[in-house]
């Protein structure tokens, strides 16, 4: 990609109605850009980011078994109404009603969708365990948006749903979920704490929270550093400077970023949309149903708010909108001749690089490069010859190499 056609350019000042470090850093950076309160569009740097973040959750998913679909967003009446979440969801559901007459809603959550489409596949026990996802745009009438990409009205949603015979079957699933989900956070640079946190109408048994500590984090939580337990503060049973329930060390409280969750929830719906199955004896049986959440967008702006510096944002590589940013300084031909040639073979090994090719200062295109925060920034000028310099975003050491070992370190990380 080349930087002077690249359809986005960075900001010298923006707003400051959202003091959020990710709101401010991805607006500067030609990431994102806010519509109005709570809605954001990614743009082309943003979008590849985003695309990065669902493909990693689309290998984790695939790989404990779980089969991609997409459901409507619009939502008939009638269908929450089998649940009772039509009128309690008044505060956060969009309503509004079409010529006909009939009452429609914009989906939150997908529950009620996927227990009715269920109920017409699965009759018996052979049909179990069943696992469906999707990562869809959801809608929400937050009357708190802020704080950047991080709480929005209008958001991505990785939502995962089982279906189980038995709560055996459903306890061994949830954990291979924890495993999933900490394998999907770790690929995306973030360090989690999975936080007991409420079953809610669903069940006595905790929800799992995966939260990361910042200060930007609008979660209370107790936490051991020693061991990694942890609990939403909502639901606590012990207090700072306390010994943790599981190891003899002292807990401690921080504030965090929730990213993910998932929840046990019973037979609710199994119950609202008859969905059962008969067991091997010929005997009818409620469903038992869990759901597991990630919203992309949300994990997207948990890494900026983790991962930058005063410069501007630190990609990890998994996630970044390109593996190396290529800058040429200089506008001889020389320099120009090179550095077309350094950036056709880094795309014949990498695929999409970023080059800027800009006729600007090196200054700027320096100053543009830590902002926008690829993991590696290769130069080519007239003092590097027939070698490159190359530079990890973050680390103050820039190397003079030859090409195939800045490769080589590329690959290597």
């Amino acid at each position: 990609m080349l930087q002077s056609k690249l359809f986005t350019k960075t900001s010298k000042t923006i707003s400051h109605d959202d003091p959020s470090v990710n709101a401010r850093l991805l607006t500067k950076a030609g990431f994102i850009d806010k519509q109005m309160s709570g809605a954001y569009s990614y743009l082309p740097l943003g979008f590849r980011v985003l695309n990065n973040i669902e493909n990693i959750i689309r290998q984790e998913m695939n790989a404990i078994g779980a089969q991609e679909l997409i459901m409507t967003s619009l939502q008939p009446r009638d269908l929450w109404e089998t649940t009772k979440r039509w009128v309690t969801s008044e505060e956060i559901m969009y309503k509004f009603q079409e010529a006909s007459g009939q009452a429609v809603g914009l989906a939150w959550t997908h529950e009620e969708a996927i227990s009715k489409i269920a109920s017409r596949f699965i009759s018996s026990y052979r049909d179990l365990p069943r696992y469906v996802y999707q990562i869809q745009t959801k809608f929400r009438n937050e009357p708190r948006a802020k704080s950047g990409i991080l709480r929005t009205r209008e958001f991505l949603m990785k939502d995962l749903y089982s279906f189980h015979a038995t709560e055996s079957d459903l306890d061994d699933y949830y954990d291979i979920v924890k495993q999933a989900y900490t394998k999907i956070f770790t690929r995306c640079g973030l360090k989690t704490l999975i936080v007991e946190a409420s079953g809610g109408a669903f069940t006595k048994q905790f929800s799992h929270e995966f939260q990361v500590l910042t200060p930007a984090g609008e979660d209370n939580i107790i936490y051991c550093d020693f061991c990694n337990w942890a609990q939403n503060k909502e639901v606590a049973q012990v207090k700072v400077g306390q010994n943790c329930p599981e190891c003899d060390h002292k807990v401690k409280d921080g504030r965090a970023i929730e990213v993910g969750n998932i929840f046990k929830l019973g037979t609710k719906f199994s119950e609202a949309f008859g969905l059962k199955y008969t067991d091997e004896s010929g005997n009818s049986k409620l469903v038992i149903m869990a759901s597991y959440g990630i919203g992309p967008g949300r994990v997207m702006g948990s890494i900026v708010e983790v991962s930058h510096d005063d410069d501007g944002i630190l990609w990890p590589h998994e996630v970044a909108p390109f593996p190396v940013h290529l800058i040429a300084v200089g506008e001889s031909d020389k320099v120009s001749k090179s550095a077309q040639e350094v950036y056709k073979k880094l795309t014949k090994e990498l695929g999409e690089v970023l080059y800027d090719d800009r006729v600007e200062t090196a200054g700027i295109k320096f100053k543009d490069a830590d902002l926008i925060g690829v993991p590696w920034r290769i130069v080519v000028s007239e003092k590097t010859g027939s070698q490159v310099e190359i530079k990890a975003r973050g680390d103050g050491k820039s190397e003079l190499v030859s090409l195939p070992a800045a490769l080589n370190k590329i690959i290597v990380r």
